[in-house]
């Protein structure tokens, strides 16, 4: 008898593993839902949610989060067509990112997006010149702004040190003169972004506390209208042994303590918490299928068809320490016997390694595991094309029916955009 937990909404796993191969990623639309809405009703009615694509820019999932109601922040051409084609209002997107061209900028006008995110100076100069390319019109633009202060609680902390994003408090602070001679571009807001993986709402809180601070004391000293504030987000998902999840009430209610406030005094201005890892981690589930199992100097190995060439953040998410993501055996009986197995892939490197001796009950070749909690930075975040595996299937699970939401790569999909030189 098979564990119950091998199917989603009721459709088994080993049948949709049967239908569109393995490897492959399952998102699980009611848990795309019930973490979308949760999190919704908790946050305060003024805070907007957008879904950041760079976690997962699969087309059906933007487009799935963009009917509950959540906007899309986007970093790349292909980053922006994917959220208008999935829907998403461009009044409802905003472009950022550190090394937009000149074409990308171009494609925000045409769009008519909410905002371009401005990163630097230089860059309010060349939209400002593109616009005026364009014929003119007016184009808004918010300031990515490097904190003075540092945070904490966070996996990848991006305030109060150099970085290559935004443009440091102190240099905005004294920009007045450059966006006062702008012609075309109306600067309307500050975005900051902290960092990520917060499993503490009180960091989240401090945070959005500082940005909201500090975007109307610069917007007070450039003499800018305070339209819309971007304070990030940064929600964590607990991967690990002895982590957490987010108590969800207690975020509410922070944030409604910093937000209501500055509401008050800002009521014209939209606030925006921007959000990847959080909407989709959890709905998200990589399926291999066990190719060997194997012992090497008394470790049990399972070497599956899929590895870190599709899921690479489950190498330990920056850390130095390899900490395992929730991995399940999906077709074990009732009862089985456990033991401890590295999970491996394909790959011909030993860091190929997606687990490290995890408890599972007795793997056999031809079995199927997953690893749980994979719906962000799966396949956009991994080296899908080393040995040349190509990228997996995607599959979206929805009132019960399993469809392909991406193809996978074939030899001739890897080998089509090659050209073979005549050396002779």
């Amino acid at each position: 008898m098979s564990t119950p937990e091998s199917s989603i909404q009721g459709a088994a796993l080993s049948d949709i593993a049967e239908e569109f191969g393995t490897p492959l990623f399952v998102y699980d639309t009611e848990v795309l839902q019930r973490t979308y809405r949760d999190l919704r009703d908790r946050l305060p009615k003024q805070v907007d949610v957008f879904f950041s694509l760079k976690a997962n820019p699969n087309i059906s999932v933007c487009a799935f989060l963009g009917r509950l109601g959540a906007g899309a922040e986007v970093s790349s051409h292909a980053e922006l067509v994917t959220a208008l084609r999935a829907g998403v209002d461009p009044a409802d997107v905003i472009f950022l990112g550190p090394g937009k061209k000149d074409h990308e900028l171009r494609a925000c006008l045409d769009a008519g997006v909410h905002a371009v995110v401005c990163e630097s100076l230089e860059e309010l100069t060349r939209l400002d010149r593109i616009t005026a390319a364009r014929g003119g019109g007016e184009c808004i633009a918010v300031l990515r702004v490097n904190p003075s202060f540092g945070t904490k609680g966070s996996g990848l902390a991006m305030g109060g040190k150099p970085r290559q994003f935004g443009i440091d408090e102190d240099v905005i602070a004294e920009a007045k003169s450059h966006i006062v001679a702008l012609a075309h571009v109306r600067v309307a807001g500050v975005h900051a972004y902290m960092g990520t993986r917060f499993l503490d709402q009180a960091d989240v809180v401090h945070n959005t506390g500082q940005i909201l601070s500090t975007a109307e004391a610069l917007a007070g000293r450039l003499g800018v209208p305070l339209e819309t504030v971007d304070f990030g987000g940064g929600l964590g998902v607990a991967y690990f042994d002895n982590e957490r999840d987010l108590d969800l009430d207690a975020l509410g209610a922070g944030m409604r303590e910093v937000v209501e406030p500055f509401a008050r005094r800002n009521p014209r201005c939209r606030l925006i918490m921007e959000l990847g890892r959080y909407l989709t981690a959890m709905a998200g589930t990589y399926v291999v299928r066990a190719e060997y199992v194997k012992e090497s100097m008394g470790e049990q190995f399972v070497v599956a068809d899929g590895g870190t060439n599709h899921h690479m953040a489950a190498v330990g998410i920056g850390s130095f320490v390899k900490r395992n993501f929730p991995v399940r055996h999906l077709g074990a009986p009732a009862g089985a016997p456990h033991r401890r197995y590295s999970l491996t892939g394909p790959l011909c490197t030993p860091n190929d390694v997606v687990a490290k001796k995890v408890e599972l009950p007795e793997v056999r070749p031809g079995d199927l595991l997953g690893v749980e909690r994979s719906g962000a930075y799966g396949p956009t975040a991994s080296p899908g094309l080393f040995l040349s595996h190509g990228y997996p299937a995607e599959v979206v699970v929805h009132r019960g029916r399993a469809r392909l939401v991406r193809e996978r790569d074939t030899t001739e999909d890897l080998l089509a955009k090659q050209r073979l030189v005549d050396f002779s």
